[in-house]
């Protein structure tokens, strides 16, 4: 938590920065969010190897971007896949003990066993797989969902 009572949910997500198309969804749930939830989005390089040399060189960059306090939640099809109500009691459990979170959205090859034994939570937006920057819209709408519910606002409707 930061002095001004703001949680940071950081998204640190493998890839290229965000097509046009992406950014514009992006900043309309971002200009939605309101304190306590700060969204800050870091982007790492593709590594330039395959296969499992690749995951295991971002695994690595991902790791050492990651503060020991920090809640991780990792974004993987073979998560839990959950509904909006839970997702929004997931992130209020940190939220209310002062621990940032930092969502993970890995590179083409995925992470390593490295950053799923590091995960809090690991999550799958669903069985489907997804585009990466249809990935980080989706998950900024779910972020922005999971405010609403927490607040009770009517965004979310059951």
């Amino acid at each position: 938590m930061r002095e001004d009572g703001t949680m940071t949910i950081r998204v640190l997500a493998v890839g290229k920065k965000h097509e046009s198309w992406v950014s514009e969804g992006i900043e309309r749930y971002e200009k939605r969010m309101k304190k306590p939830f700060d969204l800050k989005w870091q982007l790492l390089p593709h590594s330039a190897r395959e296969g499992d040399a690749a995951r295991t060189e971002e695994s690595e960059r991902i790791l050492a971007k990651i503060d020991s306090r920090d809640f991780l939640v990792l974004l993987d099809e073979r998560g839990k896949n959950i509904d909006s109500p839970a997702l929004a009691a997931t992130l209020q459990r940190p939220l209310d003990t002062s621990r940032n979170i930092t969502v993970v959205i890995g590179g083409a090859y995925g992470v390593d066993a490295s950053v799923h034994s590091r995960a809090d939570f690991t999550w799958s937006l669903s069985k489907l797989v997804f585009p990466h920057q249809l990935v980080r819209l989706i998950l900024t709408e779910q972020l922005y969902r999971a405010q609403e519910i927490a607040g009770g606002g009517k965004y979310h409707h059951v």
